[in-house]
């Protein structure tokens, strides 16, 4: 059977083709935090246990961790959590790291004060409704989810994220899967983003920052 279009090689095997992007010695997305989560940290409580979704090599997770929040982090690729390890021991900081996707993940029920989900779109629509529901329901009454993604005009920048149209955000997707949090900010704009070579170049983003 051929793999339908919106569905490529690529995406067949996840962990397998995470591990294979992350196996260099180089950040495949710089060490730097993101910078929507970087501009909206003020929104997230002072102190409190917040997860990293999707945490790659560890540049937001180790950030959060320097100002001083409990961290969970998780992602589907080995090399990326062995990478990210090593990564917070340099910096001196400590998370709580696991090598899990969305469904073995131990979603706690109420349990997070923040989540951070940066560009989380290697999961298709049915992946990506129980990721966002899961993220819902593991937050605190008062906690903040901050998310990045693109939307479907990246495809004529190709400068990051899948090339499948399904797999991108738009405003009516995100306030829809989100409908039963309060809305602080949702902007759609474009931006110059650098993050090592993964993120490379002018980008068509989203931008979500919610409270339950």
């Amino acid at each position: 059977m051929s793999t339908p279009p919106d569905r490529p090689p690529f995406f067949a095997d996840a962990a397998e083709t995470w591990n294979r992007r992350y196996a260099g010695d180089d950040f495949l997305f710089g060490t730097e935090p993101n910078a929507w989560l970087r501009e909206h940290a003020g929104t997230l409580p002072t102190a409190g246990h917040i997860l990293s979704v999707a945490d790659g090599e560890g540049r937001n997770s180790g950030w959060l961790a320097r100002r001083g929040f409990q961290i969970d982090a998780f992602d589907v690729a080995t090399r990326a959590v062995e990478k990210a390890k090593a990564f917070a021991q340099r910096q001196g900081v400590s998370v709580n790291f696991a090598v899990a996707d969305v469904d073995a993940f131990a979603w706690p029920e109420a349990g997070y004060d923040g989540v951070a989900a940066i560009f989380v779109q290697f999961a298709d629509p049915d992946a990506r409704a129980r990721l966002f529901e899961r993220i819902v329901r593991s937050l605190k009454p008062g906690g903040v989810l901050v998310l990045q993604g693109y939307t479907p005009k990246q495809l004529d920048y190709r400068t990051g994220g899948p090339p499948i149209l399904s797999h991108l955000y738009t405003r009516e997707l995100l306030e829809s899967a989100f409908a039963e949090l309060s809305i602080i900010e949702l902007r759609e704009y474009e931006a110059e983003v650098r993050e090592g070579q993964g993120h490379n170049g002018p980008s068509a983003l989203i931008g979500l920052v919610a409270r339950r």
